[in-house]
């Protein structure tokens, strides 16, 4: 077999049956090899950064590595974005690139990108392949690197000549095992048990782990009050009592006064990121940390923990739990205080009953959430409707809500949606986007049409960057600068240039018949929604402040409010 074929053995040998991609020149080779192929479904997206965004939302919804494929030069630049949206958030994400044949590189040939200097920021780890022999073994290498430890994109550039070229037979390596055994945890236990305000703090590790009912098992048997990061959202489940929801500068009042207040932090699967912090030296400043993650890296990166864990997650977890089983721990005049916040400042979101009302932002998406499944996969793009799904949706899962967290990729929202979908035919798979990210990628709509993939789309459009605008209003002393889109497409229409039907609404009383026409409709479905300009995202932490220094709508106007920040 030549170096293509090898490429596609490896496929079959990792049962990696659909892949994302978009041909040219240094590729091809690849390219005809799929024509002979039975068992490799590929995807034609119509850019490259869809590619990697589809790749991306596949593997977040699957659990499973997601594959994209592109040829040299600008094939290859053009899945940059997308790629690096999966190295933020620690996506398995298997790249395949195809380069100048080896005697050009380095000779400006056409098409000729030095993708390995570009990428080695934002990759787990990269290969510039040399040798055709050596390519199987790199095949194996890069399939276990992506999905093992802290998973994350792998780049494998390959000149055109060693796609063509023989590859010499040789045995593959064998992975070594990882290790997974299970910690002293008597320290761990020991710090629960002392602390009279303990919190969990939990993140996507979580599910990057698969760890997500070995969690809710813990979660449910220690009754700790819990928070979330972004990425964490569904962790804990629908029906967790303790969960106080999403944190950090979009949090809940509740959320981030629990942090503030807490004597313990048990962190697991997230890595304290700005976002969610706020100001570190402020962070939970009375609060002693365990800190368990996969990844060494992140522990001790931003905030020295008490005791540092780290292992497999299931182990870890599964451990924890059997000892508390046997002794739980008697925090019930916090869980009792926890419960009080979450009350009175957790997520509000008054549904308007008016029913000429115009349409809010956060009053559509509790609809929708009462609505739609449990098992509603939501991708969403990057703005305040983010931050809107983010707050009042009630996930069951972490894997049914898709969102850029790291990176904050406008665009990612459909071409997610549509890898979510050939991840799971028969899921309902929604894109929740803004006016402004739909038109990052809107070329994907003829993915949509060509595949039929029963897709719908839920555009929130506020004609204008709502998010950048909020920001501008509230700390740039309402200084606009280039948020507006009222010039936007007829988006009705554009849907339907592609054999998709679309509604409009505008008001309340037609938001339910709205939700309930696209999710019945036995195809894809577009529903453009209506919001005001002038609607935020509260509450609101101001870039750089501490997460106590929450705004909200009664503070909006307050001096400190209109200081420029970076």
């Amino acid at each position: 077999m030549n170096g293509a074929q090898h490429i596609l053995e490896a496929f079959h040998r990792h049962h990696i049956s659909t892949v994302f991609g978009y041909p040219g020149g240094c590729i091809m080779p690849l390219y005809d090899a799929l024509v002979d192929d039975v068992g490799v479904e590929h995807v034609l997206c119509r850019h490259e950064q869809g590619c990697a965004l589809a790749a991306d939302g596949y593997a977040r919804a699957s659990g499973k590595p997601g594959v994209c494929i592109a040829t040299s030069g600008p094939g290859a630049t053009n899945l940059i974005t997308g790629v690096a949206n999966a190295h933020r958030d620690s996506i398995p994400m298997l790249v395949i690139t195809g380069q100048v044949p080896s005697g050009l590189i380095g000779t400006d040939a056409f098409q000729e990108t030095d993708v390995l200097g570009m990428t080695l920021g934002i990759v787990k780890h990269s290969y510039l392949v040399d040798d055709a022999d050596a390519l199987p073994g790199i095949m194996e290498e890069a399939i276990e690197l992506a999905r093992s430890g802290r998973p994350g994109p792998v780049w494998i550039d390959i000149p055109k000549d060693l796609l063509l070229a023989e590859v010499t037979d040789a045995p593959f390596p064998t992975p070594e095992p990882r290790e997974t055994g299970c910690p002293d945890l008597a320290k761990a236990l020991s710090l629960l048990r002392s602390a009279r305000k303990p919190l969990l703090y939990s993140g996507g590790g979580i599910s990057l782990a698969n760890a997500e009912d070995s969690f809710r098992t813990f979660a449910e048997s220690s009754a700790l009050p819990a928070v979330v990061t972004l990425k964490g959202i569904g962790n804990a489940g629908k029906c967790n009592p303790y969960n106080l929801g999403m944190l950090g500068m979009h949090g809940s009042r509740a959320a981030n006064r629990a942090v503030d207040e807490c004597d313990l932090l048990l962190v697991i699967g997230a890595r304290l990121d700005d976002r969610a912090t706020g100001k570190l030296d402020g962070f939970a400043p009375d609060a002693k940390m365990i800190h368990i993650d996969a990844d060494a890296a992140e522990i001790n990166k931003l905030r020295p923990a008490d005791l540092a864990i780290r292992g497999d997650l299931n182990t870890i977890l599964a451990a924890l739990t059997a000892e508390l089983t046997k002794k739980s721990l008697t925090i019930s005049n916090w869980q009792k205080q926890c419960r009080t916040w979450h009350t009175t400042g957790g997520f509000q979101a008054a549904d308007n009953e008016e029913p000429l009302a115009p349409i809010t932002g956060p009053a559509f998406i509790r609809q929708l959430s009462r609505i739609a499944a449990d098992d509603t996969v939501i991708a969403c793009d990057v703005g305040q409707h983010q931050m809107w799904v983010a707050q009042h949706y009630e996930f069951d899962h972490p894997r049914h809500h898709l969102t850029s967290g790291g990176l904050g990729t406008m665009g990612f929202g459909l071409p997610a949606a549509i890898g979510a979908q050939f991840a799971d035919r028969n899921s309902t798979v929604i894109n929740v986007t803004g006016d402004g990210s739909f038109m990052m990628n809107a070329q994907e709509l003829a993915t949509i049409r060509r595949y039929n993939l029963p897709v719908k789309l839920i555009i929130m459009d506020n004609q204008c960057l709502g998010m950048v605008r909020q920001q501008q209003e509230l700390f740039y002393n309402n200084r606009e600068s280039q948020i507006n889109l009222d010039d936007n497409p007829d988006f009705v229409a554009m849907a339907r240039a592609f054999d998709m039907p679309a509604l409009y609404i505008e008001r309340t009383d037609q938001i339910r018949r709205g939700i309930e026409t696209i999710l019945a409709f036995n195809g894809p479905m577009l529903l453009h929604v209506a919001i005001s300009r002038e609607e935020n995202v509260w509450p609101i932490v101001k870039p750089g402040a501490g997460n106590r220094e929450m705004l909200d709508e009664t503070r909006r106007t307050s001096p400190a409010n209109k200081e420029h920040v970076a």
